[in-house]
C-alpha cells in the first residue's frame, strides 16, 4: 500500500521562509504517475464540490467569506486548462472567473486596481482570476512601460490591497504555474503545428519568451516582496498538465477546509414543513 504525504500540499508549494521553488518537471508531493493522478483528481473533484457548495451556502445564508484564486505563469503554462479541469469540477454558480488582458483605453483611464476590483468574488463565491494584478508590476517592468519607481510602489500597494481584502473575509490562493522554458516551447510548436489550436496563439508571446529571464527575476521579486502570511504564493510545478491539475485541485481543498465553511441553519420549522407538505398528500 502506498504510503499517504503527512506534509500537506499547501506547505510544499508555499513561497517563502527560506523555502525555494520546485523544478517544474519535478513531483514533490502526492501520485508521481498520471494514472493515478487523474484517479485522486477525480476523488478530490468530489471533495471540492462539497467545501464549495458548503461555501456558496454560507453566502446565500449572510455569510460575508470568499475565496480568490489567482493564477499567474508564463504563456502556454496552463491557466486556462487549471481553470477547464478543476473549476470544472464544481458548481458554476458558485464560481467568478476573470480573465485580465492588456487594459482598454477605459480600463486605463483609471487606477490599475480599478478593474480588479470590479471583478471580486461576491461572498460564497470562489473568484477565479486568469492573470491579475500582479501584470502591472510584470509587464511595466520588464517592457520599460514606466518608470521603476511606479511599478516598485505597487508592491506595497498591492500587499495593502490583499490585506484589506482578507481583513474584509477573502481568503486569498496565489498560485504561480512555474513551466520550464523547454517545455513551453514544446506547447507553443503544439499550437502552431495544430490549426484547432491556431486560437490559442499570440505573436506577442514570442516577445515575452525572448525577455524569459526578465520575466523570471521579475517574478523571483514579487514572490520576494508579495508572499505574505495572508496571502503567500504557492509555486505548482506545471511541465505536467495532470500534475499541475491534481496540485491545484488539492490546495483548493486544503484552503477551504481551513476555512470550515457551514451550512446556514434554517430559518423555519423543517418539522412542521414536512407535516404541511405530507397533509398536501400525492397531489396539490
Amino acid at each position: 500500500m502506498a504510503k499517504k504525504d503527512t506534509v500537506s500540499v499547501r506547505d510544499t508549494l508555499r513561497i517563502g521562509k527560506g523555502t525555494e521553488r520546485h523544478d517544474p518537471g519535478t513531483f514533490p508531493i502526492g501520485p508521481k504517475k498520471k494514472p493515478k493522478a487523474l484517479e485522486e483528481l477525480a476523488e478530490a473533484g468530489a471533495k471540492l464540490a462539497k467545501l464549495q457548495e458548503a461555501l456558496y451556502a454560507e453566502g446565500v445564508g449572510g455569510g460575508k467569506r470568499s475565496l480568490l484564486l489567482v493564477l499567474q505563469g508564463m504563456d502556454t503554462s496552463g491557466k486556462g486548462g487549471t481553470v477547464g479541469h478543476v473549476l470544472g469540477l464544481v458548481n458554476p454558480m458558485g464560481v467568478r472567473y476573470a480573465g485580465f488582458k492588456k487594459p482598454t483605453s477605459a480600463e486605463a483611464r483609471h487606477h490599475y486596481l480599478w478593474r480588479i476590483r470590479k471583478q471580486l468574488p461576491a461572498p460564497g463565491q470562489v473568484g477565479v482570476f486568469d492573470r491579475s494584478h500582479y501584470e502591472d508590476i510584470l509587464v511595466p517592468r520588464v517592457q520599460k512601460l514606466v518608470p521603476a519607481a511606479e511599478w516598485r510602489k505597487r508592491y506595497a500597494e498591492i500587499n495593502a490591497f490583499e490585506k484589506e481584502l482578507t481583513e474584509a473575509g477573502t481568503t486569498i490562493v496565489k498560485v504561480f504555474l512555474d513551466i520550464s522554458p523547454e517545455e513551453q516551447l514544446k506547447r507553443l510548436k503544439a499550437r502552431l503545428e495544430t490549426p484547432a489550436k491556431w486560437w490559442k496563439y499570440n505573436p506577442a508571446d514570442l516577445d515575452a519568451r525572448a525577455q524569459w529571464n526578465d520575466y523570471q527575476k521579475a517574478y523571483a521579486d514579487i514572490f520576494a516582496k508579495t508572499s505574505t502570511e495572508t496571502a503567500p504564493w504557492y509555486s505548482v510545478p506545471a511541465d505536467h498538465k495532470w500534475y499541475r491539475n491534481y496540485l491545484v485541485a488539492r490546495l483548493l481543498i486544503e484552503t477551504i477546509e481551513a476555512m470550515d465553511p457551514k451550512f446556514p441553519p434554517a430559518d423555519f420549522d423543517p418539522e412542521t414543513e414536512l407535516k404541511k407538505l405530507e397533509a398536501l398528500g400525492v397531489s396539490p
